[in-house]
């Protein structure tokens, strides 16, 4: 796994040994990219965008913000076996400090509370078992933590059934492999 483009193109990520993470694909997150970027239906800037990298894992699309010159990013994980990854493969990018790691739970009641920030995209990225996503897309809608304009990329496993609250608009959606990547807006 690699950094795509940017400040870091080429690097390398590092990814963990166990299966309890599953990083995201480089075609699927160079997939993911290309479409905010030349849809028409995005109006994102990366340079002056706050990032929220939910189920950060390895890091992989923060990191790949980060790269491409973005304001900030905060990085959510707190299963313990990644986080030493995510750790060294922020480090890795020698001297960037425009990020955040929240070692914390994303369902804790507080957590979206306390960001004490808004943010114009927003990566969830959470376990293929997780049956909780319209409750957190409803922490985040009600938290009230993203921009006017800003944007939800969800990465789901192609098959799973999702209940998307109805106060959130499916702007597009794609599949690739086993990936499906839905990106909302939250309707106002």
């Amino acid at each position: 796994m690699r950094i795509i483009s940017g400040l870091f193109k080429g690097k390398k990520i590092l990814q963990p040994k166990d299966i309890k993470t599953r990083p995201l694909k480089d075609l699927t997150k160079e997939s993911i990219f290309n479409i905010i970027l030349h849809s028409r239906k995005f109006n994102l800037d990366f340079t002056n965008s706050n990032i929220l990298d939910l189920f950060a894992g390895v890091g992989s699309f923060g990191i790949e913000c980060l790269s491409r010159k973005v304001k900030s990013v905060i990085f959510a994980e707190n299963y313990s076996g990644v986080i030493p990854i995510l750790k060294k493969n922020l480090e890795n990018l020698k001297f960037l400090k425009n990020y955040t790691i929240l070692e914390k739970n994303i369902y804790e009641d507080n957590f979206f509370l306390n960001l004490n920030m808004n943010f114009d995209l927003i990566f969830l990225d959470p376990p293929y078992k997780d049956k909780n996503l319209d409750k957190l897309l409803l922490k985040i809608r009600d938290g009230k933590i993203l921009n006017k304009n800003g944007i939800i990329v969800l990465h789901r496993h192609k098959k799973e059934a999702d209940i998307i609250p109805l106060s959130l608009k499916i702007l597009e959606e794609k599949k690739y492999g086993i990936s499906k990547i839905t990106f909302l807006s939250i309707l106002n």
